[in-house]
């Protein structure tokens, strides 16, 4: 590890273009930058040099702090291929400890950047290398895993070429999907602990919609709205696409009869996002990074930290990029124009989707509004019979569904009865035959949660209470794992340095590879893994307040293979 002070660094780089007669860049002279015009800053080759600083970002009518990376929120696009050797030089100019975690890539487990779990982190002033070999191609992302820095602005796209080009299209964007806030996010953890509803501005009220009597004193026994679809909403938050706001005027070029590639990222915090293009079908193409069968959809929900890579042949003219916030609480909006200067109008915000019976783990069906049924569900809320022992039903777990089932055939809340198709995980098919291998072992994990107390956990237990007591794979083992959501909020739990397989309805030779899956409220997802990368991973639900709550662990695969080590 190598260290350099800031002033160091900035001397050395306003060396650097002095010596080559180029303009000094403007993060390092410390300027005021909102973000890169149109897109993203590009860094590539076998020689990366990423520094990570605190800098001021502006949208629309909101400023506030931000940590950049190079100078831009969202950071460089990290451009890699297929083969080569990576080689990342991270410089902290923040006078707090800082890291990168690549999201979605395979390496070596002591560079995946997670302080505590794979690395110590990198300490203010220093330089931290991350070398390894690029094994893979597709879309993919970075971002801190340190504190809740995220969410300032701290993360950026990568894209890693194929060593074999893809013909099917002419043109390519990244649309990185993010928020911003001008309130300091440990602010917003605070106000969150204090009352989970702060954020919410449109709760349904006493009067609003067909809900019975019955139903609705049920919801007031549990202390729960049937609105509380995020926990962080646009009250605060502007939605944006590749760092610009709605009113900012992003707008992707392009020619009429061109083939588009847009690759989706959800960089945000804590926003599920509903992505469509009014009038212009989507062939998705990739989920995760990795290839599927082609599926054409009209929209998609695409949950925090996955990302979706579609083709689009989109008529002459200006075609409105609409990323709603599930809740329904704003949007981002660019405009794809074969019409220079041309911006695209949007579709307005859609009616705000209601919570139901079945997002409580419950049938629902007629007899589920009887008097003994409210009864039945009270009881539920926590009754240890209905988990296994392993679970601890305790303060950090204020309810507990019923009757869980498999969701992956559900689009996603909000998107269950629009009119036209929408993206469902059980459309994905492996392009790729995957490897037959029979299960050897099966596990089940509870997400499980106190809204009112904002905790959440796996199995009742927080993070700093089982960080001796990880996940343990054997090396090379194959594990179905059930995830059964006992919450009413909606989950993307990531696992760092692998892919597992979506147990979809797929045969299994064509299951779908992802490193994201959304649990849905009160539902199960089961997933197929070969724990095939030896180390500590950190295993999470990806609603940055979420993890920081407690909703995290540590996965080990031991032991090493013959000639390597920790």
């Amino acid at each position: 590890m190598v260290s350099f002070s800031r002033r160091n660094l900035i001397r050395s780089t306003a060396a650097l273009a002095a010596a080559s007669a180029l303009p000094m860049p403007a993060w390092a002279r410390g300027q005021s930058l909102t973000h890169a015009k149109n897109g993203f800053g590009e860094v590539s080759g076998e020689d990366i040099r990423l520094a990570i600083g605190n800098h001021h970002f502006m949208t629309g009518s909101r400023s506030g702090h931000a940590v950049a990376v190079n100078g831009t929120v969202p950071g460089p696009l990290v451009r890699l291929r297929e083969g080569q050797t990576a080689r990342l030089q991270v410089t902290n100019n923040l006078d707090e400890d800082s890291s990168i975690h690549w999201h979605g890539l395979l390496l070596p487990f002591q560079f995946d950047g997670v302080p505590g779990v794979s690395f110590p982190g990198i300490k203010p002033g220093e330089t931290f290398t991350y070398e390894f070999p690029v094994r893979q191609n597709g879309t993919y992302w970075w971002h801190s895993h340190s504190g809740l820095q995220e969410q300032a602005g701290h993360y950026g796209p990568i894209i890693i070429d194929s060593a074999d080009p893809d013909p099917r299209y002419d043109r390519d964007y990244v649309m990185l999907l993010s928020e911003f806030t001008p309130m300091h996010p440990h602010e917003i953890m605070r106000k969150l602990k204090v009352g989970e509803h702060y954020f919410q501005r449109d709760m349904l009220t006493a009067t609003e919609g067909d809900m019975s009597g019955e139903m609705r004193r049920m919801w007031g026994k549990m202390r729960m709205n049937p609105r509380d679809i995020s926990d962080v909403t646009g009250s605060t938050y502007t939605f944006l696409i590749n760092g610009h706001g709605p009113q900012d005027d992003l707008q992707l070029a392009f020619q009429p009869g061109e083939r588009v590639r847009l690759r989706v990222i959800n960089g945000s915090a804590m926003t599920f996002f509903n992505v469509r293009i009014p009038g212009v079908p989507m062939m998705v193409i990739q989920a995760d990074g990795q290839d599927v069968d082609e599926v054409q959809v009209d929209e998609f929900q695409i949950g925090v930290a996955e990302t979706y890579d579609v083709i689009v042949s989109p008529p002459d003219g200006s075609h409105a990029i609409v990323a709603e916030a599930m809740d329904r609480s704003g949007m981002g909006v660019a405009s794809l124009t074969s019409h220079k200067g041309h911006r695209a109008t949007p579709p307005p915000l859609r009616e705000i989707p209601t919570l139901t019976m079945v997002d409580m783990g419950m049938m629902e069906h007629s007899g589920m509004a009887g008097k003994d049924s409210m009864g039945g569900m009270d009881h539920s809320m926590r009754d240890k019979s209905l988990v296994p022992s392993d679970v601890e039903v305790g303060a950090g777990v204020d309810m507990i569904a019923p009757m869980p089932m498999d969701r992956m055939d559900f689009p996603g809340l909000g998107l269950d009865k629009v009119p036209h198709r929408v993206l469902r995980y059980t459309d994905l098919k492996a392009k790729r035959i995957n490897p037959h291998r029979k299960v050897e072992r099966e596990m089940e994990i509870h997400l499980t949660g106190n809204m009112e107390r904002y905790m959440w956990s796996f199995d009742g237990k927080k993070f700093t209470a089982v960080t001796d007591d990880p996940i343990r794979f054997g090396y090379d083992e194959r594990v179905r794992v059930k995830l059964v959501n006992q919450t009413m909020m909606a989950h993307p739990i990531h696992l760092h340095g692998h892919f597992f397989e979506l147990v979809n309805g797929a045969d299994h030779m064509h299951q779908p590879l992802k490193h994201t899956v959304i649990v849905q409220p009160g539902g199960a997802a089961t997933f197929d893994l070969t724990a095939n990368e030896p180390g500590d991973w950190a295993f999470h639900c990806h609603l940055l307040y979420h993890m920081h709550a407690g909703m995290m662990q540590v996965v080990t695969v031991r032991p090493f293979p013959e000639g390597d080590g920790a």
